[in-house]
């Protein structure tokens, strides 16, 4: 079916843009954004995902303030018109691609009107791919750009002003295949337990920006590893690390950080990025994981939903809560800065410790 995108000349393959290059239900296409107030609170999170081969697209908000997450998220049909951004009070603009990005909520919890701005160029990172026995699970790609924000946002009627030089943050685009929603039968059971290492951290700075993220087995061997370093300028060179590395001091009884530091080697030095946790921000208050609301998962034709907690009472040993996005100060030699470290750890990880499925750090 032909539809609006088919006025852009973006098409890969012959067919119109509503049919993706493959009939595999896991392509998603997807927006991600984070901010900070560089006071410490509040935090916010955005995701937006399209599935075209399971015809769903859904958006969550979910803000700290005051150590309360609050989360809305929402969901409905995908239709035809994969340019329609728009679900239930979440909305998504591109004003200027690879510059400019509009969030927008209306709820009676949440309010937004929100503008990422880059300060600094998109940064590829490394194609993403990974097997289980003869079957390719993961086949995307992803870039990473750092911004600040302007505009209002309202949590539970407290408001706050976003200005891009108070207000820091990431986003990424990312696209392609990887599990989403209910997951097809058949083929032989594994035997293997479950096991995912996953560390991901920009992090800005008042003239630098940098990145990070690995991904291990369970020995510490990596099947992806990524890192740079730019000026906080749109117009300034990247600088593509060379050799990358992480220490982490875990917090008692978690899977989760009390400090880290990141290590970025390239031809022009090394940058070294001291991470201090301020809190963690849970990712199922956008959708990851979550047992009703999970990415690509059909919960109504078009439907949204509100909730919060506190931050304090939440068990850091549960399943539901290993994936988080760990707010912190950051360090890089003189430099004084804010950045997030992402952080997703299931099943065994020799470096960390980690032997069992969820075993805790000491």
């Amino acid at each position: 079916m032909i539809t609006s995108g088919d006025d852009f000349p973006i098409h890969q393959t012959p067919e119109p843009v509503q049919q993706v290059f493959t009939s595999d239900r896991n392509f998603y296409d997807r927006f991600f954004f984070n901010g900070y107030w560089r006071e410490g609170e509040p935090y916010f999170a955005v995701a937006m995902g399209i599935y075209p081969n399971v015809g769903i697209i859904d958006a969550a908000i979910s803000v700290i303030s005051g150590g309360v997450q609050h989360c809305l998220r929402a969901s409905r049909v995908l239709g035809a018109d994969r340019m329609d951004t728009r679900v239930g009070p979440i909305s998504i603009e591109v004003v200027r691609p690879m510059r400019a990005i509009r969030l927008r909520v209306d709820h009676a919890e949440i309010k937004a009107d929100l503008t990422f701005e880059g300060r600094a160029q998109p940064i590829e990172e490394p194609r993403f791919t990974r097997r289980s026995g003869p079957r390719l699970i993961m086949d995307l790609t992803r870039f990473t750009q750092h911004g600040g924000y302007s505009g209002p946002l309202t949590v539970a009627g407290r408001k706050f002003e976003a200005s891009p030089s108070r207000v820091w943050g990431s986003r990424d685009r990312s696209w392609g295949v990887r599990p989403v929603g209910a997951q097809e039968p058949g083929g032989v059971p594994s035997r293997d337990l479950p096991q995912f290492f996953w560390l991901w951290s920009p992090t800005n700075f008042e003239d630098l920006c940098t990145h990070f993220d690995v991904n291990e087995y369970a020995d510490g061997s990596r099947w992806h590893e990524f890192g740079a370093v730019t000026k906080a300028d749109l117009g300034a060179t990247l600088e593509l690390a060379s050799a990358v590395n992480w220490k982490v001091d875990y917090l008692p009884k978690t899977r989760h950080a009390r400090k880290a530091e990141i290590t970025l080697r390239s031809a022009a030095g090394e940058t070294r990025v001291e991470l201090e946790t301020l809190y963690n921000f849970y990712m199922h208050g956008i959708g990851y994981g979550h047992p009703k609301w999970g990415h690509g998962a059909y919960v109504g034709p078009d439907v949204s939903t509100y909730e919060s907690f506190k931050v304090a009472e939440i068990d850091e040993t549960q399943p539901l809560n290993q994936h988080i996005q760990a707010v912190c100060r950051a360090r890089s030699g003189s430099r004084e800065g804010m950045g997030i470290l992402e952080m997703l750890i299931i099943g065994a990880h020799q470096p960390s410790g980690f032997k069992d499925m969820l075993d805790m750090h000491p």
